[in-house]
């Protein structure tokens, strides 16, 4: 028969190796932590540096109305509040859906939100301007394979989201009303 101080330093000895263990796996999460907080904190001041840089006035190039030769150009200095970035004039892949206004076009789009929107425009108004993922998708030219179905989707929503479409009924969109107007 096993000593009782025998089992218990075997208990003793798992425990302690399960603590070190753990310890190890929480010193890697740490550095892993630590290493995500700083990207985090660099992208942070990326943006607010580039903010910085597009909330500083141009100055006026020669020729342009407002400028007097030989005098230099005035600039104000840059200050931390958040700038008004301009609407862009063309998108290019993967870049943001700005929130819809009367003022943008669909032209502001990425190729991809334009061609969906574009889609639901050739719907037309009544009961079948309502379509679902898989028939935007269809009607793309896209695989019907859930990958595809879900890459609508998610540009759905986004579009949904910014005001460029509307989900009458879960899962089922279709153009909002400004944007229709405009198409």
């Amino acid at each position: 028969m096993a000593s009782v101080v025998g089992l218990l330093e075997e208990r003793e000895l798992a425990a302690r190796e399960r603590v070190e263990e753990l310890r190890e796996v929480a010193d890697r999460v740490l550095a892993e932590l630590a290493e995500a907080e700083t990207a985090w904190h660099e992208w942070l001041i990326a943006r607010q540096r580039v903010g910085e840089v597009l909330s500083v006035p141009r100055p006026p190039e020669a020729g342009e109305a407002g400028s007097v030769a030989g005098e230099p150009p005035v600039s104000e200095p840059a200050t931390n509040a958040p700038a008004e970035v301009p609407a862009p004039r063309a998108a290019r892949a993967g870049s943001i859906v700005p929130v819809w206004r009367p003022a943008l076009s669909v032209d502001v789009l990425a190729p991809d939100y334009q061609r969906i929107l574009a889609t639901l425009a050739e719907q037309g108004t009544g009961r079948n301007a309502v379509m679902t993922c898989q028939e935007i998708a269809a009607a793309l030219g896209l695989e019907p394979a859930p990958a595809s179905v879900e890459g609508v989707r998610s540009k759905m929503k986004r579009l949904t989201d910014r005001g460029w479409a509307v989900e009458p009924s879960p899962g089922r969109f279709t153009l909002a009303a400004g944007p229709a107007a405009a198409s």
